[in-house]
């Protein structure tokens, strides 16, 4: 029960900084880039504090480090590039989708058993994503942000598979942050015309710092902590239930609008991951 509690925590913090971003960007408080630059940023800065407070030092060092950092580098800005001419939903689809294959494909590589029932809830889990989130005819794909949002859906994926070699959670995810932070800002200064400081309000630095500091920087570090204690192939199924979480979340704190159709893919999404992680251990 605990174990599903900080799962189901873990996920609910994945879904808020879905709906930080969307408050950001679609207020015009801050363009996508900056955004990442400082959430990766304000995540290092609060993991080092973190880590030097209760640990005394930081460690660089460990398994999974050189992977950890990459594929958080790949996922930031694979999913804030993308997003810049890529339909939401789309989009959602396109990066849980790769999350989906990477880590059930590293579960199988690593030999962990998948039993039928799993295979069922994912399909089941997807089925309602899908009927959820792809956009209407008239919408335009393309190719270049839909390759983007793969990459992104790839790096998470390969993210979420070094946590499982991670032997210390925190000092692991802190590495990674701080690591990554130096890169990732020459990254986004590098970009031609990505980081617009003129349009950087207060409001969009807050939600980024809120978004790089608790709900990414902590939060990464507890599902660090938990990817150890489950399956591949569960915490990819667990993933699912993120944009659904993340349009409730839309709902209640941002007057975004909910259908009969969000109530009944909502249904199929829960009832697809409860399928895959109840009945007997795989």
């Amino acid at each position: 029960m605990r174990l599903a509690l900080l799962t189901t925590l873990t996920m609910t913090a994945f879904a808020a900084n879905s709906v930080l971003n969307r408050a950001a960007l679609a207020g015009g408080h801050i363009d996508a880039v900056s955004f990442g630059v400082i959430r990766l940023l304000a995540g290092a800065a609060a993991l080092a504090l973190v880590v030097l407070v209760m640990r005394g030092r930081l460690r660089f060092g460990g398994v999974g480090r050189v992977l950890g950092v990459a594929s958080l580098l790949i996922y930031l800005y694979g999913f804030s590039t993308a997003y810049t001419d890529l339909d939401a939903g789309l989009g959602a689809l396109i990066l849980f989708g790769m999350v989906q294959i990477t880590m059930f494909a590293g579960g199988i590589l690593a030999g962990e058993a998948t039993p039928p029932r799993r295979w069922i809830g994912a399909a089941l889990a997807f089925g309602g994503l899908v009927w959820l989130l792809w956009p209407g005819g008239g919408a335009e794909i393309s190719l270049r942000h839909g390759l983007l949002m793969m990459l992104a859906g790839i790096g998470w994926g390969l993210y979420s598979l070094a946590g499982r070699q991670s032997r210390d959670a925190l000092m692991g995810t802190a590495a990674n942050f701080v690591l990554a932070a130096p890169i990732g800002l020459a990254i986004g200064l590098a970009l031609p015309g990505a980081v617009e400081v003129s349009s950087m309000t207060g409001w969009g630095i807050a939600l980024a710092v809120l978004s790089g500091a608790v709900t990414s920087g902590l939060c990464y570090a507890l599902w660090y902590a938990l990817l150890p204690q489950i399956a591949s192939s569960v915490a990819a199924v667990a993933q699912l239930t993120v944009p659904v979480i993340a349009m409730a979340g839309g709902a209640v704190l941002l007057g975004e609008a909910l259908t009969g159709q969000f109530v009944v893919a909502a249904g199929l999404v829960l009832g697809g991951v409860a399928v895959s992680v109840t009945g007997r251990r795989g």
